[in-house]
Parts: structure tokens; C-alpha cells; sequence
């Protein structure tokens, strides 16, 4: 059975509210089957510095996505050593699924980077691109992006991160369930 799939990747370091409502909108007004949220090793574009485990990230995101149907974790990045080129990725999941459909949901900061990403004259003919706004960011790209208007919610999971280092409020910023864990694993902390 063909499914249209929307992933969402990242760090999820950790996951928060503004990654399940971007999710949830894109899912319904393209009227995605499901959302795949797909935390990565090594972003290429990025350095992680925050010390929390692929185990711990997955963990988050369960609790986090608890409850949502057409929620689901795909854990391929993490099982892959080195850079995460979305490329292999979707290479490989276009074997293992060839009868789904991908659609690649990118803030407005990676619309602008498309430029830089391996592989990009290849792979925006595999995929499609879903862009949502973000704060202080165009939506200008020389490839095909479909924008999706969400709420403008500017969290980042770098700023939680300092909250919660410095021991200020996160609630409303993530789930109960995510700042639970948190505490109970001593993630964060100074």
C-alpha cells in the first residue's frame, strides 16, 4: 500500500514542542499518511555538543510522540556510523519502501542551506522538500520547496538546553512526559 511519509530529522537534543506542531501541521494540510521522526548521528552541518546518547534522544522522542498514531521514530540514521548524508538515507529507504512516498520537512534556515547539502542535484529528484518559516530566515531556495504555514513558535532545543542548565522553567516548552525523563536522567544539567 503506497503512504505519503513526512520526515522530520534532527538532533532532538531534545525534542520539543515547536518539532510536534511543526509535525502535526504539515502532516494535516498535506494530508500526510504519517510523520517519521528520524533523530541523526552526525549531522554534517552541525557539531553536537551536548553529551546525551542516540538512546537518551530516542527515549525523549517516544515520550514525546506517546499518544499520536501517525507518529512514529525511524532510528536508520542512528544505526549508520559517520557524516548523515540525507541522500543514503532516502536511498535506503526507497529500497526498504519503494511503494512510499517522501516528503523531507526543513526549517527556513535548511531552505537556504539546500545549496550546500551532498548530493542536492540528485536527490530533490527522489524527494520532495517541505519548507516551514522560521524566524530571521527567507524561504528562498533555487529548488522546489512546498512552504507550509505554521504557527511561528521560535523554540530551539539550544536555548532549552541553557534553561534547563541553569535550572529555569522549560514547562510549556516541552512535554511533561520529555521534562520528566529529563529530571530523572539528570540530562542538562550545569
Amino acid at each position: 500500500m503506497k503512504k505519503n511519509i513526512g520526515i522530520l530529522g534532527g538532533t532532538f537534543d531534545p525534542p520539543h514542542l515547536g518539532h510536534l506542531i511543526i509535525a502535526n501541521e504539515v502532516m494535516h494540510k498535506l494530508q500526510l499518511d504519517e510523520i517519521h521522526f528520524m533523530p541523526n548521528q552526525e549531522p554534517p552541518h552541525k557539531e553536537r555538543v551536548s553529551g546525551t546518547t542516540a538512546k537518551e534522544r530516542v527515549a525523549m522522542l517516544e515520550r514525546a510522540i506517546a499518544g499520536n498514531d501517525q507518529f512514529f521514530i525511524e532510528t536508520l540514521e542512528l544505526n549508520r556510523t559517520g557524516p548523515s548524508y540525507t541522500i543514503d538515507t532516502i536511498k535506503i529507504l526507497q529500497e526498504m519502501h519503494p511503494n512510499h512516498q517522501y516528503h523531507f520537512i526543513i526549517g527556513a534556515d535548511m531552505v537556504e542551506y539546500l545549496p550546500n547539502w551532498y548530493g542536492i542535484d540528485e536527490l530533490i529528484h527522489m524527494i520532495d522538500f517541505i519548507g516551514v518559516r522560521r524566524p530571521g530566515y527567507a524561504m528562498k531556495s533555487a529548488y522546489s520547496v512546498t512552504e507550509v504555514s505554521i504557527p511561528q513558535i521560535d523554540i530551539s532545543s539550544t536555548v532549552i538546553r541553557s534553561r534547563l542548565k541553569h535550572g529555569d522553567s522549560v514547562k510549556y516548552l516541552l512535554p511533561d512526559r520529555v521534562i520528566e525523563y529529563i529530571k530523572e536522567s539528570g540530562l542538562y544539567e550545569a
